[in-house]
């Protein structure tokens, strides 16, 4: 901004004035704000202070909040909401930042930036925040870490910086030139020449780059060439401020007079549209800031030096009534901005006081912002205190300084074997007696307290007179002494470390079940009160389980499954051991691999996986298709699990996904530092809304057969379809207007009534309250015109096929509520199976007993069936003809008194049955998981089993266990929270048209484009399938594919020094290649593919796949450069079509492209040439006994790999006669072997060496 404009005494500021400014009390300044200050002589920046203790905010508009120092008497230059954090970041003429944290402007960091020169502009990344100075771009952490230090030349002048996307920075200034910065490598990458020096203020939307300059031009540059696309002449002398909004331009700045520059009262408004100036807009203040806050409205705040502002419309006219004061502090207002959620204004003032103001009492900067890390406290001051009394007293606890003297433990070994005890006996002469008489001074006493615990002593004090104790000799007998034990016990070993432990002579070995840390014992004092989502864990193991009887129990089937890895990855873990149904189980090791239960649930449900399944675009990360890939592989599955690698690969791109906070760490997914219910619930309406926005424009009208015609519009998606509610959303002000409009919502969250009493409240009145919700809250009234307080209802207009529901069990209250409902349930329902008890007479949990008769025999199995239940298994839901909706628990006995409901959409009603329940297991010693319980139809059970029945299972990663229906709904509070609930209406899938059209066709195989700029047609490996070539079922592919690792395995060597995989590698494909297997091209690769990856690839494992750095980055790339979804379209269509794979060890290279493929479809030359019980051979290997090749000399060549499994595969029928012969081909497998062992497996080097072929045994090999 252009200061010297504005105020003619400001342009006299020198940053040269700050360290000759005395500490005193400004004129202007408001005695207020300096209470309990205390002026610092040196100048250096004063706490914030906050003036006001209490401010009442009226919701909607917008008022003064808090007022802080930053630094008393420097200027604020400019001020700036943090975009990724709840912090308002300013700095000063004096080159000093300073941050605030929250609404109530807690000083969060401070620090300098600059020396000499004043902060110009800040913008705030992920990890860090950037400062531009006269000449010196800063980007430093939020703590004060510099992070890199960018001088610029010194001739430069700089006082506008844009970031056009999260790594490229445009730098502008008084010069002829505006630089591009790349944040990563802190290089200069462009210089644009400036045809109209002196940018200050620059801007940027979808279409344009907007630059101010000095001039008073403003200029639309093109977003790629940054050419002048077009430009306005806003005012004759200088700009001030100008912002933009959607199609409308708006500036502020000053005219040129006699006298000098003046201030102009005309906005200039232009539309971007015909590209030239509408109406100007005239204002009552003297503007020097403008925004655009499109809170409702495309509003402008226009804001003076004087403090003045006024709210308007940009076409419109400009009212008095709308003007309100911010009253600063000095003389001037020096900066002004607006947060990201516009709930927040900011100001700056030429006193150093930043004021805040606001359109409600608890604003919120940004709309998702993320935790803030906050330094951590002091150690000395948060130990707890120490009890001398107790026998496991840590003296770890106790803080000692670094030394290198002797310590005081370190006794000699005749100190330290048990000694008798010593009495000190305090007497009114401080004497003591035990047979001996001495004076003893305070530092003995210590030296004597400190030696019982690291000795034997143990040590009683006395108080009195020495004959009160009758001391002739005999031991005292004190009636309460203080007494501190000898020897301290050692804690009890781990009851998993006992259970779990293998004995080999008198050593045993044992896991680490990592509940503590490495080479640390705790001896803790007490047991800590266990808080909601915090509980101990008890082990297997019975030792122990008396001693702590109010640990809560996991079931074993519930608690958090991992997978242990051995030296041959998961090749040798018993998957079938957790899962013995034919349904498909999902991996956990994957990042972010907690949605696993919520993608069951999707799956489940038959129209859902049907209609996702369909669905195809072009879109490179596109939930939708990665969900349908994945539906697809559960499909093709038998009990084998799957991975969601590609779907979660994609998920983490989106940046909602970001925002929204669902994409964990990998610290915090392993200690389970995550709320995981919150987490679910925020993920469950992600991927609804997600899949909604993806299938929106490619939606099949046919899809939907319901009556409901007019329901289905053409913009709707059958996500819409089937979730979809819509609502009338109804305000009524207090003046008798009302306002209706219609909206629609893909899932509810429960509101619980505020009574805490324990009377019943059933689950269908809740969910009634919370799908009719009424509300008591501010908006703004047209009759009245201004925010008045409004009641707003919501009613129903058309019930979705599947009602989701988000629980919202997120604390103590909730949880309370559910336990408390389920008791009174369960109160009810043996009142209601026991006849003989009365309804006055209350009944406890010690009435059980009375069950024991033999009358209540027969009520044992339904006991526990009754217990920790308040969720119906089905509800009746009815539209009302005044637009009401009733809701009721629908039970058997309902079905038979008014039978089934065959006529449900004629009357309005409808029957929705429980589906799913997505629960939160609380275990502190995992982190806590996420588990699943779904009633399975009877189509899954179909397909898979070939039995046409109903059932409830557990869905626990990769463990499938059938269960009880009871179970589905039994939620006890101390372990098992709910989080999500889905209900489906009756005879849902007759609604939908359920068949699946396979949408990948043959033209995905045909030549296509690539992705690397610098690809020429010299450098093409492959020739694409022509139409006659195209595959069918039978025909032989070659196939290979090479990775990189994205991250790096995670291993632990044990005691007896084997090594344990904690967790894997993370591998990502890079090159797929696919070569013909049969034809006049046979051995031509027709596939070739580079996989373009955007994440970060730690190593490319050069030497054994033959990728180098570079490769796959579509700038500098040669290869032939495709996305992961182009190719694996590909692949996809080619397991359709029924084509057979051959190659080598390809169950590792269909695991990481994330395929399920058939296992008659793959014909892998590591299980051909391979005995039973013994090692597997290397395809250098096997090439070099049997096909008199060396390959893989230097690095490994996907092509080259390929040729020679097919070349492989045609030798393996020629040795067993098309498998006709066993026994033949099993005596040359021994030879293989043989012949391996005593050449140690190694193909030899020098060229006079050959192969060990024999003419007897092996023909010639096939020319390909």
């Amino acid at each position: 901004m252009n200061f010297e404009g504005l105020d003619p005494g400001l342009a006299e500021y020198a940053p040269a004035m700050h360290s000759a400014l005395d500490p005193v009390l400004d004129a202007h300044l408001n005695p207020s704000l300096l209470q309990n200050v205390e002026l610092d002589p040196e100048g250096v920046a004063l706490e914030a202070l906050p003036v006001q203790e209490s401010v009442h905010i009226m919701e909607g508009v917008y008022s003064e909040l808090h007022s802080v120092v930053a630094e008393v008497g420097v200027p604020v230059s400019v001020s700036h909401f943090d975009l990724h954090e709840e912090m308002l970041w300013v700095g000063s003429h004096g080159g000093h930042a300073t941050s605030f944290f929250g609404p109530a402007l807690e000083r969060y960091s401070s620090f300098q930036v600059n020396g000499s020169d004043d902060i110009r502009q800040i913008q705030s990344l992920e990890n860090g925040i950037l400062f531009l100075t006269k000449n010196n771009l800063k980007y430093m952490a939020r703590g004060g870490l510099i992070i890199f230090d960018y001088l610029l030349d010194e001739s430069d002048d700089m006082h506008s910086l844009l970031l056009t996307d999260s790594s490229t920075l445009l730098v502008g200034g008084l010069q002829n030139h505006i630089l591009e910065i790349d944040l990563n490598t802190v290089q200069e990458t462009q210089k644009y020449a400036v045809e109209t020096p002196g940018v200050t203020i620059m801007r940027q939307t979808n279409r344009f780059f907007f630059c101010g300059h000095t001039s008073g031009k403003i200029s639309l540059r093109d977003l790629r060439t940054f050419k002048v696309e077009h430009e306005f002449d806003a005012f004759s002398g200088s700009l001030s401020d100008f912002d933009v909004h959607g199609n409308l331009l708006a500036a502020c700045g000053f005219s040129s007079r006699l006298t000098g520059l003046a201030c102009d009262r005309f906005l200039k408004v232009y539309d971007l549209r015909m590209m030239r100036a509408i109406t100007p807009l005239q204002v009552h203040v003297d503007p020097a800031f403008l925004r655009f806050i499109p809170t409702y409205t495309s509003r402008l705040a226009i804001i003076s030096q004087s403090g003045q502002c006024q709210f308007c419309e940009p076409t419109g006219l400009a009212n008095p009534a709308d003007i309100f004061h911010v009253n600063p502090v000095g003389p001037l207002l020096m900066t002004f901005d607006v947060s990201a959620s516009k709930q927040a204004l900011a100001f700056g003032d030429s006193e150093g006081c930043v004021h805040l103001w606001t359109d409600s009492p608890e604003p919120s900067f940004n709309p998702y912002s993320r935790e803030t890390e906050f330094a951590l406290p002091c150690l000395v001051d948060s130990l707890p205190p120490l009890d001398w009394s107790q026998d496991l007293l840590p003296l770890s606890l106790i803080p000692v300084p670094l030394t290198t003297d002797t310590l005081l433990s370190d006794w000699p070994a005749a100190n330290s074997a048990p000694a008798p005890r010593l009495y000190l006996i305090s007497g009114p002469n401080g004497g003591s007696r035990k047979g001996l008489r001495y004076q003893y001074s305070l530092q003995t006493l210590i030296i004597l307290l400190l030696s019982s615990f690291l000795s034997a002593f143990s040590i009683f004090f006395f108080s009195g007179s020495p004959g009160d104790w009758g001391l002739d000799g005999q031991t005292p007998q004190p009636s309460s002494p203080r007494t501190i034990l000898h020897y301290r016990r050692a804690p009890p070993v781990d009851a998993e470390i006992l259970r779990t432990m293998k004995k080999v002579g008198f050593i045993g070995y044992a896991p680490n079940p990592r509940t503590r840390l490495r080479n640390q014992i705790p001896y803790r004092l007490k047991e800590s009160d266990n808080e909601f989502d915090s509980f101990s864990q008890v082990t297997e193991s019975p030792i122990g389980r008396e001693e702590e009887p109010h640990l809560h129990m996991v079931s074993k089937k519930y608690r958090k499954v991992t997978i242990k890895y051995s030296k041959l990855g998961l090749e040798d873990f018993d998957f079938k051991h957790y899962n013995k149904t034919l349904f498909a189980g999902l991996e956990p090791h994957i990042p972010n691999a907690y949605c696993n239960c919520m993608i069951q649930v999707l799956y489940f449900l038959e129209p859902v996986r049907c209609l996702i399944q369909n669905h195809l675009c072009q879109k490179e990360f596109c939930l939708a298709c990665e969900l349908g890939f994945l539906f697809h592989m559960l499909d093709l599955s038998r009990g084998d699990p799957c991975q969601g690698s590609n779907f979660l690969r994609a998920f983490r791109t989106i940046p909602e996904a970001s925002a929204l906070g669902l994409i964990l760490a990998d610290s915090d997914e392993a200690s389970g530092k995550g709320n995981l219910a919150r987490l679910i619930q925020r993920w469950n309406r992600f991927i609804l809304t997600q899949l909604h926005q993806d299938m929106q424009e490619l939606e099949v009208p046919q899809a939907y057969r319901g009556a409901g015609g007019s329901f289905c519009s053409s913009g709707d998606s059958v996500i819409g379809q089937l979730f979809s509610c819509e609502m009338e959303n109804c305000s009524l002000c207090r003046c008798g207007s009302e306002t209706v409009r219609a909206s629609s919502t893909l899932l509810f969250t429960l509101s619980y009534p505020e009574d805490k009493t324990g009377k019943n409240c059933d689950f269908a009145q809740v969910l009634k309250r919370s799908i009719c919700l009424e509300q008591n809250t501010q908006a703004w009234c047209d009759n009245c015109e201004k925010y008045q307080p409004t009641i707003q209802t919501r009613n129903i207009r058309h019930l979705p096929d599947i009602l989701v529901i988000n629980c919202e069990v997120n604390s103590l209250k909730e949880a309370d509520f559910w336990r408390m409902q389920a008791e009174v349930a369960f109160k009810m329902a043996m009142k209601k199976h026991s006849g003989e008890i009365s309804k006055s007479k209350e009944f406890a949990l010690a009435d059980w007993k009375e069950l024991g008769s033999p009358e209540g025999m027969l009520m044992c199995a339904s006991i526990e069936e009754l217990k920790n239940i308040w969720l119906p298994f089905s509800i009746r839901m009815k539209m009302t003809k005044n637009k009401g909706l009733d809701v009721c628990n629908w039970t058997d006995g309902d079905e038979m008194q008014w039978g089934p409901a065959r006529a449900e959409e004629e009357h309005g009603v409808y029957v929705y049955d429980l589906m799913a329940t997505v629960v939160h297991i609380l275990d502190s010693r995992t982190g806590g998981s996420l588990v699943a319980h779904i009633k399975v139809g009877e189509t899954y059970h179909q397909r898979k089993e070939g039995v046409t029945h109903q059932q409830w299972y557990l869905f626990n990663d990769f463990l499938i266990e059938p269960i009880d229906k009871h179970e589905a709904v039994q939620f006890d509070m101390n372990w098992k929270v709910p989080a999500i609930l889905y209900y489906i209406k009756r005879n849902l899938n007759s609604k939908y048209n359920l068949n699946i059209k396979n949408p990948i066709e043959a033209s995905v195989l045909l030549a296509e484009a690539s992705l690397a700029r610098k690809q020429r047609k010299t450098h093409t490996t492959f020739i694409p399938l022509m139409l006659n070539e195209m595959p069918q079922v039978g025909d032989l592919v070659g196939l290979d594919a090479e990775f990189v690792t994205l991250n790096e395995e995670e291993a632990e060597l044990r005691s007896d020094g084997t090594k344990s995989t904690i967790k894997p590698s993370q591998m990502s494909v890079a090159r797929i290649t696919c070569v013909r297997g049969q034809g006049p091209n046979e051995g031509i690769p027709f596939i070739d593919d580079y996989i373009s990856t955007q994440e970060q690839v730690v190593d490319y494992l050069t030497q054994y796949s033959g990728i180098k750095p570079g490769d796959l980055d579509a700038k500098i790339s040669s290869k032939h450069l495709t996305t992961l979804k182009s190719t694996y379209l590909k692949l996809r269509f080619l397991i359709d079509i029924g084509v057979k794979f051959v190659g080598h060890g390809l169950q590792k290279d269909f695991r990481v492209i994330n395929l399920m493929v058939p296992k008659d479809q793959v014909l892998d030359t590591v299980y051909l040439f391979h005995m039973p019980r013994k090692r597997m051979i290397s395809l250098r290997f096997l090439a070099w006994y049997f096909l008199d090749l060396k390959i893989q000399g230097e690095t490994h060549d996907s092509i080259e790999d390929a040729r020679t499994a097919l070349q492989l595969y045609r030798k393996y029928l020629e040795l067993s006669k098309n498998g006709t012969e066993p026994e033949s081909f099993h005596k040359v497998l021994k030879g293989l072997y043989e012949k391996g062992r005593k050449m140690d497996w190694k193909v030899p080097e020098p060229e006079g060496q050959t192969s060990p072929k024999n003419a007897a045994v092996f023909s010639s090999v096939l020319a390909l």
